[in-house]
């Protein structure tokens, strides 16, 4: 019988897959350029979509997804300032990337939430035995 060669794949410190990780990092970066995928947002309609993130926590993730150059921030000059965030044309790149990570969470996190509630269960009644 033949045998199979598995190819490692190279991802040491610093690789790509590394690297585009770090852009997307963060608590509400990828759930940000998801709905920026629909079109140009304000900053409270983005607020709205996220409930549960503060003020400080959202202005903190949208400077750093404008200083990586995935989104475009637009101020209007007027009282009150007006602004707007939209996807970059290096953020639109992530779309498919993006669409790919919600496919895979919609087939799979709710197996894993089950796995890892079943797992909690054993070891409990494991615990009482």
């Amino acid at each position: 019988m033949a045998r199979t060669r598995h190819h490692r794949l190279d991802c040491s410190p610093g690789c790509a897959v590394e690297a585009t990780l770090q852009l997307i990092d963060g608590k509400w970066k990828g759930v940000v350029l998801f709905h920026l995928f629909s079109g140009t947002l304000r900053f409270n309609e983005i607020r709205r979509l996220l409930p549960n993130v503060t003020q400080r926590m959202l202005t903190n993730q949208l400077r750093e997804l404008e200083a990586d150059g995935l989104i475009a921030r637009k101020v209007y000059a007027e009282v009150p300032p007006k602004v707007e965030y939209s996807l970059s044309a290096r953020g639109r790149t992530l779309e498919p990337i993006m669409m790919a990570l919600k496919a895979w969470g919609d087939a799979h996190v709710d197996k894993a939430a089950y796995a890892r509630a079943r797992a909690a269960d054993e070891h409990a009644a494991a615990g009482s035995a």
